[in-house]
Formats: C-alpha cells, sequence, structure tokens
C-alpha cells in the first residue's frame, strides 16, 4: 500500500471546479515532483492532501495518507496527523517563521505541540533536528532570531520544524524559487538527504522541470487543475507527448532570437567603483568602520549589447545596480553614461538618469496599488524637463503599453487585475516611456513561469532590435544568462572575478567560483528526436 495515495481528487471553490480527477502517489523513501505553472493546481493539491484548504472549498475522491482517510477526518484529527504525519516546506520561508521567536525555540514549540515532553527535551530535539539540517548549534546557535540568517538558511530551519517529529511524508512547495543556484542545489540535496535516511516519502512541488530531474523518482506534471503527464523521471523526458509537457520542456532552455548590431563604443563606464557602508561602533570610543560592499569595479557596456552580471545574495550586483542608477553616492571611482557623469558633484545628473531605466524582480512590488496602470507607467515623466501633458500624455502611455502587447484599455485597471507576466510586461511599458538606451533587469524573469518567462525573453529581444536598446542582466539565474547575453560578468564579494563572452565563460570558466556556480545549475535532459 502506498504512504500517499491520491485518487480521483476533485476540488471547487464556491461551486468553480479547480481540480479534475487528480490521481498520483508517493512510496515510503520516495520522491515525487509535481511540476506545472501557477495556476495549474499542483499547491491546491498539496492543500488537499493537508486538509487545509480554504473557506468554501469543497473536495470529492480519496487521500488516503498512511492508511488516514484525509478527507473523512474532524479537524481534531487532522491537527494530530499535521506534523507528526506528514510536514510542509513552503515557498517564503520569512512568512513562515516568526520573526519575534528564535529559531531553537519555533523548532522545539512544533515537538512540543504535538508530544507531551520538557521544554529542556524539546530544545534538545531541536538542536538535533537543526543539526540534521546543516546549522549545528557551534556555528548557528539557537539563540537567533530568522533576520540574522540568510535565505538558504532560514529555509533549513522550515525544514528542521518539518522533520522535527519524523513524519512518513514530506511536501515542500516550491522550497527553492528563490534561493540563488548554489543555494538551491544545497537545500535540494538536503532534502533528498532526508527522505533517503528516514525512509520518507517527498512530494517537490516546482514550476521548473529541470529543478526536479535528476532528483525525483517520478514526475507529474499538470496543467489547469488535472494531470495531463505522469511517468518515472528521467524516462519521462524521452516518452513525453502531451502538447503542454513539450511546451514546457522547451520554455526551460528557450533562447530568444537577438539581434547582433553591437557597436564598439561603450555606452556605460564603470571605472574603479567602491561603495562603503558605515558599520556601528564597537564601543562609546570604538573608531568608526565600514564594509566595502563593492571594491574597485570596471567594466564597460557597448551599444546595443547585451551584458550579464551574475552572483549569488550578498556579492554586492544590487548595490552596483543603485550606485549605477544614481540612488547610492560611491566612495571612489565614477560611473559615465554616454560619456556623462551619472553624478553631478553628490546629486545624481537628470540629464543622465533619464537615460536609463530599471526593471524590478517582483512588479506587484514596484507598483503603487491604489493607481491605475496609466499612471503607473507614466511616472518616469517625472524625469523629463517638458513632460508630455494633456493628449501628447495619453498617446505616449498607450504606446508603451501596445509596444510590449497590451492595449489602450488596460491603462484604465488596476495592477492587481493582471497577471505575473502581464505586471512584468507592464513594468517594461513603465521604463520605455521615456524611451531610455539603457534598461537594468534586476532578477526580472526569475520569479515568472518558465512559459511566461520565455514569453518576456522573446518580448525584451524584440524591443532591443527594434529600438536599439542596451541592456543589463542582473541575476542569479545563469540559465537565463546564458541565453540572453553576449558578454557575461560574474561577481563574488563585491569583486569582478571573471568576464568574457557569454560562451567563453559558460564552455571555459576559469575561476573556481565560476565553475561552482555553473556545476550547481540544474541540467535538463534533452527529449530525443522521433
Amino acid at each position: 500500500m502506498s504512504l500517499l495515495s491520491v485518487e480521483n481528487l476533485n476540488v471547487s471553490i464556491h461551486g468553480t471546479q479547480i481540480l479534475r480527477d487528480v490521481t498520483l502517489s508517493v512510496e515510503a523513501g520516495q520522491i515525487v515532483g509535481v511540476i506545472g505553472e501557477s495556476g495549474s493546481g499542483k499547491s491546491m493539491t498539496a492543500l488537499a492532501i493537508m486538509q487545509l484548504l480554504p473557506e468554501g472549498a469543497q473536495a470529492e475522491g480519496r487521500v488516503a495518507l498512511s492508511g488516514h482517510e484525509m478527507l473523512e477526518l474532524e479537524e481534531g484529527a487532522l491537527c494530530g496527523l499535521r506534523g507528526n504525519e506528514v510536514g510542509m516546506v513552503f515557498q517564503e520561508p520569512m512568512t513562515a517563521l516568526n520573526p519575534i521567536q528564535t529559531i531553537g525555540r519555533q523548532v522545539a514549540e512544533t515537538i512540543r505541540i504535538h508530544e507531551n515532553v520538557s521544554r529542556r527535551e524539546a530544545i534538545e530535539r531541536a538542536r538535533e533536528a537543526l543539526r540534521r539540517c546543516e546549522l549545528p548549534e557551534e556555528r548557528f546557535p539557537l539563540s537567533r532570531y530568522p533576520h540574522e540568517l540568510s535565505g538558504g538558511q532560514r529555509q533549513r530551519v522550515v525544514i528542521a520544524m518539518a522533520i522535527a517529529l519524523q513524519p512518513k511524508l514530506l511536501i515542500a512547495d516550491e522550497p527553492t524559487t528563490a534561493l540563488d543556484v548554489t543555494t538551491q542545489a544545497e537545500v535540494l540535496r538536503l532534502l533528498k538527504r532526508l527522505a533517503r535516511e528516514d525512509g520518507m516519502g517527498l512530494l517537490l512541488i516546482t514550476h521548473d522541470l529541470a529543478v526536479v530531474a535528476d532528483m525525483a523518482d517520478e514526475i507529474v506534471i499538470m496543467r489547469k487543475g488535472e494531470v495531463v503527464e505522469s511517468g518515472a523521471s528521467p524516462a519521462i523526458f524521452e516518452t513525453m507527448r502531451h502538447p503542454y509537457s513539450l511546451a514546457l520542456l522547451e520554455a526551460s532552455d528557450h533562447q530568444p532570437a537577438r539581434s547582433e548590431h553591437v557597436l564598439e563604443a561603450p555606452l556605460l563606464s564603470v571605472r574603479n567603483v567602491v561603495r562603503d557602508y558605515a558599520l556601528p561602533r564597537a564601543g562609546l570610543f570604538g573608531g568608526a568602520k565600514h564594509f566595502r560592499a563593492v571594491k574597485g569595479v570596471s567594466f564597460d557596456i557597448r551599444r546595443g549589447e547585451s551584458l550579464g552580471l551574475v552572483g549569488e545574495s550578498g556579492c554586492g550586483k544590487s548595490t552596483l545596480t543603485r550606485a549605477i542608477l544614481g540612488l547610492e553616492e560611491v566612495q571612489g571611482g565614477e560611473i559615465l553614461l554616454d560619456g556623462e557623469p551619472v553624478f553631478s558633484g553628490k546629486r545624481p545628473n537628470r540629464a543622465v538618469r533619464r537615460k536609463m531605466h530599471v526593471v524590478f524582480q517582483d512588479p506587484y512590488g514596484s507598483f503603487n496599488p491604489r493607481w491605475k496602470v496609466g499612471r503607473l507607467v507614466a511616472e518616469p515623466f517625472h524625469l523629463l524637463d517638458d513632460p508630455p501633458v494633456g493628449g501628447a500624455r495619453e498617446m505616449a502611455i498607450i504606446s508603451a503599453l501596445e509596444k510590449v502587447g497590451l492595449s489602450a484599455a488596460d491603462a484604465d485597471k488596476y495592477i492587481h487585475e493582471f497577471s505575473g507576466g502581464q505586471r512584468q510586461r507592464i513594468a517594461i511599458a513603465r521604463a520605455l516611456i521615456i524611451k531610455p538606451e539603457l534598461i537594468i533587469l534586476d532578477e526580472a524573469v526569475s520569479a515568472l513561469d518558465v512559459s511566461i518567462r520565455a514569453q518576456i525573453l522573446d518580448l525584451l529581444a524584440d524591443l532591443g532590435a527594434r529600438f536599439g536598446l542596451t541592456y543589463l542582466f542582473i541575476s542569479h539565474d545563469l540559465s537565463v544568462v546564458r541565453n540572453v547575453t553576449d558578454r557575461c560578468l560574474v561577481m563574488q564579494a563585491g569583486e569582478i572575478v571573471e568576464e568574457g563572452a557569454t560562451a567563453d565563460v559558460f564552455e571555459r570558466p576559469k575561476h573556481a567560483y565560476t565553475r561552482e556556480l555553473i556545476a550547481a545549475v540544474p541540467q535538463l535532459p534533452k527529449k530525443r528526436s522521433a
């Protein structure tokens, strides 16, 4: 008998069908990857297994977990099973953790809720759970708070909470989406090791086929609430037949057609840039200390070029981005755009600033939700000395929206009315409206589904060719950088440790850190031609 058996599961919310005849199973010690884009129903399937469905939801079918019929149990019995029999790891650890409780107390609390043990015993078991999740107490004291840890370390705390009672099934819902490639690889290895050591079933939910390609024993592909294809990994990559599965496979390694019209003259020149941050004084009479986030960085971006800047969180790439945009003053060096300094004294040069714009990772977070799209797109007009008004303003907004594949009617909507991909198109329209020469893309596609990501990359390539744009791609996703850039810079600890043509950097990396980054990128099997 399977550890988890889901048979013909149907879920509706207020009469709207969400899941249709979903069937899958997980054996003890088996890793099953559930793949699908936003809205495919994969997270709703996980919530149905845990019986954590939203108000108004109705479930039919069968969900059997370790002999328990989950759809028939009362809430009291379900509370006893959650944590003991099944644990769950969520996508964003910072929202899953209590910011005002130490990590030791949070893991111990999970144990004390389910078992009648002393505080001392719970702390000892929490210490062991954290050690198993590669957070030994000598390096990560139990007295630390979540904000004192990195993203990968916080995710390990969430995993420790989920496995503290050694459940038979662990559900991990997009556990690595927001992590750097090396941290992602480490977390996936940890999950795989824990599953093997404890004989625990692992249901790994993700939108990225490459993440589970060499990790999962079985792969289930979902679309619009249905299972469209399933099979053993890696054999499923050879037998894929469903059009949606094939489209996902193609989009996972999509390479847009790009113009190669690059001029020799540099558009952006960064020369020996240094950026320091003041640190707290050690005491009343302690001297001032500084942390050097950017250490003498130099590079050029030529007109029409797409340049990639890669590195893990904390390497200094976002700090450098803010300096290029004139948002943070530098302590040394200079930044020139089209031969003009980005800074005029200690103030940003408005004439230079209007020639570049930025597209952020989270489009929803970068917009005012109370403004309509027309006002959001027109926001950069404040950089112009003589911004358009009246009909000219409206025409500029409509033109920007149409350039990114949206319509004039979208200007009168609010940002919450759009999907993630559409929001990113709006962000690009906002960047285009004052006709910049340089667009900086700061993790602009890392949070998107693979097919939406492919569409946005095609759009950027088309806009670049039509309007002669120059791009600076800042990302921790090396697969994207490899497919969309001409040259690549690798940044570590505030320094550029390697640079060159993208193909050369990826195929013949010289620096050990570059080799480490490339080795951590999930590899996707290629489907053989029929």
